[in-house]
């Protein structure tokens, strides 16, 4: 027996835990959305921060990492109580198909399992739901918690989707509109700040002046 776990969000570039194989790929019928809030990682239950989910989209296909944990029983377990405790917003483990670039009628795994929110605001505590894009910038470019703040985390998935060369139009368009508000709330700041990753490592539409700023030490987590 072997563990699969499918990771789209922070996983893609910060796992956490100890695997033995990681093979990027994706999902179909899944797009990504930041329609969860985040209470204890990179916001507060006063000041929620926005992190992804899976929304069910017929055609769609989204992209990320498996992680496969071999070694029996115990790593096994181990790997999942990490999981279960880091990815606690999401109240759903479901089952999913993974393909591998280059084959996209047959899948390379099948009962991946991926961590996923019910979209329900009744019966899911952490659903917001969907927003107009100015508004979740807004949330996103000033809420923080115990692991950062939540706009490090859009910045880092999106420079990890372009990493693994699966660049999301979403992300991407988020990620701007947050630079957007940040440029009209952080002037004059800057001297005062690090730079999120090196200039010359850095997508065509993330230049060195738009990104902003990690504090000093982070925790890089979900």
């Amino acid at each position: 027996m072997v563990l699969w776990v499918f990771g789209y969000g922070s996983l893609v570039w910060n796992p956490g835990f100890d695997y033995d194989e990681k093979v990027i790929g994706f999902i179909k019928d899944y797009k990504r959305v930041f329609d969860l809030a985040c209470i204890d990682h990179r916001g507060t239950p006063e000041h929620p921060a926005r992190t992804c989910t899976l929304e069910q989209s017929e055609g769609a296909i989204c992209w990320g990492a498996a992680f496969c944990v071999r070694g029996g029983p115990e790593k096994e377990r181990l790997a999942m109580e990490y999981l279960e405790r880091r990815e606690c917003e999401y109240d759903c483990k479901t089952l999913v198909d993974f393909y591998k670039e280059g084959n996209t009628s047959a899948p390379a795994l099948t009962g991946i399992i991926v961590f996923t929110s019910t979209p329900d605001k009744v019966s899911n505590k952490y659903y917001l739901g969907p927003a107009p894009l100015e508004d979740m910038a807004r949330q996103i470019a000033t809420a923080v918690g115990p692991c950062g703040n939540n706009r490090d985390y859009l910045f880092l998935l999106e420079k990890a989707m372009f990493d693994i060369g699966h660049e999301d139009d979403m992300v991407i368009e988020l990620a701007n509109e947050v630079r957007k508000v940040l440029g009209m709330v952080g002037k004059g700041s800057v001297k005062e700040k690090k730079l999120v990753g090196l200039p010359h490592l850095l997508p065509a539409h993330m230049s060195a002046i738009q990104l902003h700023l990690l504090p000093e030490v982070i925790t890089l987590d979900s």
